[in-house]
């Protein structure tokens, strides 16, 4: 699981042992990611577009941003309004999901991490066999911003 988002050179590796070519448009949608974090694909889009001179479509950028997640090279997750967000941490991490902004943070905290994978460990569901854990904490800033 990686922690850190993999550098421009790493990436264009990872896909070439995937038997991938780093395409213009797969090297730019990944700079938006190290860029942005967390990121839809609309987002993404709108940073090429005003960072590169690269020509993505957003269809285009949703579908290697989905690409890149089924590599794991980046994960991804739903916000609460059930639009499909991508990360470039695949570690196992907290978010704090901004309620008013619609914003993904990371937040490190290993020790609830570890106390929420050794609860459910030794659980079974029946039917199911559990593959990971998602922790996201969902909030509204308490104070304005001035």
């Amino acid at each position: 699981m990686q922690l850190t988002p993999l550098s421009v050179e790493a990436f264009r590796l990872a896909l070439k042992s995937k038997g991938l070519k780093a395409t213009t448009q797969r090297v730019a949608v990944h700079q938006a990611m190290m860029a942005l974090g967390h990121a839809c694909a609309d987002q993404v889009s709108e940073w090429i577009e005003d960072k590169t001179n690269a020509s993505v479509s957003t269809a285009s950028v949703y579908n290697i941003l989905s690409q890149m997640a089924l590599l794991g090279i980046y994960s991804h997750r739903y916000s609460p309004d059930s639009k499909m967000y991508f990360d470039v941490n695949t570690g196992n991490h907290v978010h704090l999901y901004d309620a008013e902004s619609g914003t993904f943070t990371d937040l490190d905290d290993p020790e609830l991490v570890a106390m929420v994978e050794n609860h459910i460990i030794h659980k079974r569901y029946r039917g199911y066999k559990t593959e990971g854990v998602e922790i996201k904490i969902i909030a509204r800033p308490t104070q304005r911003k001035k």
